[in-house]
């Protein structure tokens, strides 16, 4: 790589830290071609980047942010890397959770996972970050916990207003 390719390749991975909350950092190493490929169709199917680049380049674009939200990434910088970019922050989970269901393997390995500002590092943490919540998860569920007691209040007044009536019906008939 010349050093005008190192540099294009350095931007090309600020954009993506820039653009994308979350991102986790996987080893493909001891995949197959085709494993890689179905592993890339997934991702684009999830609308998942996925990105393999050198360590060192990573490094730098991380770096270029001065920002210590990054600090606990670094050292899962070894191997070969591919990085998956998302929106979501548990759909990469979900992918390789799968991936290696499908295949019966334990690859690719999760060396680390950028999930806003919080790091999560090694293998190890995927089940935590296949349950992970994401905003909309937890909006519903605050929306849910919301309308239940509104819920309970109306069914206890419609049936309090229900009780009465019937009760009133055949005094009025008599």
């Amino acid at each position: 790589m010349t050093p005008a390719q190192k540099n294009e390749a350095i931007e090309v991975l600020k954009g993506k830290f820039a653009q994308y909350n979350n991102f986790y950092i996987t080893n493909t190493e001891s995949l197959t071609v085709e494993q890689v490929s179905k592993l890339r169709r997934l991702c684009f199917e999830k609308n998942v980047e996925m990105k393999v680049a050198k360590n060192t380049l990573i490094r730098k674009a991380l770096e270029s942010f001065n920002d210590n939200k990054y600090d606990g990434v670094y050292e899962s910088l070894h191997g070969v890397t591919a990085l998956m970019f998302s929106e979501s922050p548990k759909e990469p989970a979900l992918i390789l959770s799968s991936f290696r269901k499908e295949g019966n393997t334990d690859k690719p390995v999760l060396k680390a996972a950028l999930i806003d500002t919080d790091v999560f590092v090694g293998d190890n943490q995927l089940e935590a970050l296949v349950k992970i919540k994401t905003k909309n998860e937890l909006i519903g569920e605050v929306i849910g916990l919301l309308q239940s007691p509104a819920k309970r209040v109306l069914a206890a007044l419609l049936h309090h207003h229900e009780s009465k009536e019937g009760a009133e019906a055949p005094a009025a008939e008599a």
